[in-house]
Formats: structure tokens, C-alpha cells, sequence
């Protein structure tokens, strides 16, 4: 069969991305119990962060989740595949420790978050964003015991003390693995509020999304999409849904 031009280019693409990917190593892998949890052997060799510390993780399911993202890896190994390997590794070497610093990150999104911010008009738009904000607020009143604000238009709001003090106390008391989990998806979402609900099992995956892209969808459903932004936002929702299963794991 002749070799057509798109083919071509394919494969001279894949030849160039390789060359730029280390090449596997190992042929068996294998999960075990350690002291600090699970560990993850290849060929019988311990792994290790990219910072060369220890590497294990909490549970047997996130154990046999980053064990199957190694075993997948074909002649090279591609990072940008290991998206549970990627969260572990983050927890381990640039969360543990500095907790802190991570809940202070999580605290400026707890500032401004995205469900405090509400249209004004049209009504439409108002009732979904009420649709899919409101049990979010109703949540952290129940559960943190306080109310944050809501206002019209996206000019900045101080929100009250004992809120933000409320969320960071309870921020402050997850361990390094969870906090990786919150802290990657407040950053796909734009909003603690709904990855904390998320984290605590109180919303479901999909609504968690859906409230994440109100204004979005509202958007499209006026003017359309395109291919680069429909793309951006699938590379997105599969990032979403590997940080689901990671907070599931810890």
C-alpha cells in the first residue's frame, strides 16, 4: 500500500516526538505494600519522584491506577498520559511540606469565586447560574457554617472574614494528596467552592462541570464554538475527569 502524504507527516511527527521522550526501560510492573502506603515497581525497582524522593501513595487504587499508566507507555514514555502519575508526583514533591503555600493559592480563588459573580441579565442565563450555584452556596452555609456574597457584574467583592477563615481552616486540615486534587481542580474550574463540594462527595463529577461552564455554554449556545476552542476544552474535561478519579483514590 503506498504511503499517502497525510501518513507520511503523521509518522515523521511521531518519529520527532519520540526521539524527544525517554524510552521504557522496564517490562514488568508491579504494585506493593510499603510503610507509607503503596509503592510502584518496575522490574522490581522502586519508582521515585522527579525529585528523586520515595514514592508511594495512600491507597491500592490509586496504586493500580499510576501502575497501569506505566504499564500502557509503549516504546517511549509520554508524561502528558500519566495524569494520575502527575498528581502523585505533585503531591509528593511540591505539596508535602508546603501546605501552606498551596492553601494560599487555593485562598485567592476563594476571594473571587467564580459562583459569587452573577449576571444581571437575561433571565435565562440569571436562572441557570442560580440552578447551578446556589446548592454550592447552600453547601458551604450548611457544612462551614457560613455565607459568602453574592453580587451583579464581575467587580470585585470582599467577601467576609470569618468566611475565608472558614474555608482555609478546613483547606488547612487535608493532607498533601487531597489538597493536590482541590488545588488542580479549582484551577480547571475557577472555583474552590465547587471543588471543595466535589472533594466531599457532595456534587456529582458532571454537575461539578456544568456548573464550572455556565457562562461558557451559555456562550456557545449564542455564537457557536470553533475547533481550537472545542479542542482546548476536551484536553480540559479529560484533565477533570483523571483529578475525579485522583480525589476518589486518596
Amino acid at each position: 500500500m503506498t504511503e499517502t502524504e497525510d501518513d507520511r507527516a503523521r509518522r515523521l511527527l511521531t518519529a520527532r516526538i519520540d526521539r524527544n521522550l525517554p524510552k521504557r526501560f522496564y517490562k514488568q510492573v508491579t504494585v506493593a505494600d510499603c510503610d507509607a502506603g503503596f509503592e510502584i515497581r518496575l522490574d522490581g525497582r522502586v519508582v521515585k519522584t522527579p525529585l528523586k524522593r520515595p514514592f508511594a501513595v495512600p491507597s491500592r487504587n490509586m496504586a493500580d491506577a499510576i501502575a497501569a499508566e506505566w504499564d500502557a507507555q509503549d516504546t517511549h514514555i509520554d508524561p502528558s498520559s500519566m495524569i494520575v502519575t502527575r498528581l502523585a508526583n505533585t503531591a509528593v514533591d511540591r505539596v508535602r511540606g508546603d501546605e501552606a503555600r498551596i492553601v494560599t493559592e487555593l485562598m485567592d480563588f476563594a476571594a473571587s469565586d467564580l459562583v459569587c459573580y452573577r449576571a444581571g441579565t437575561p433571565d435565562p442565563l440569571v436562572a441557570r447560574q442560580a440552578r447551578h450555584w446556589d446548592p454550592v452556596m447552600d453547601w458551604v452555609r450548611q457544612v462551614h457554617g457560613v455565607q459568602f456574597i453574592c453580587v451583579e457584574g464581575v467587580v470585585h467583592h470582599a467577601q467576609p472574614a470569618p468566611a475565608l477563615a472558614a474555608i482555609s481552616q478546613a483547606l488547612g486540615a487535608e493532607d498533601e494528596f487531597r489538597l493536590t486534587a482541590i488545588h488542580n481542580m479549582t484551577t480547571l474550574t475557577g472555583s474552590v467552592l465547587i471543588a471543595m463540594m466535589t472533594a466531599a462527595s457532595a456534587l456529582p463529577g458532571e454537575d461539578a462541570w456544568a456548573a464550572a461552564h455556565v457562562d461558557e455554554d451559555w456562550q456557545i449556545e449564542q455564537w457557536g464554538s470553533d475547533d481550537e476552542a472545542e479542542a482546548r476544552r476536551a484536553a480540559r474535561k479529560q484533565d477533570f475527569e483523571a483529578t475525579l478519579r485522583f480525589m476518589d483514590m486518596c
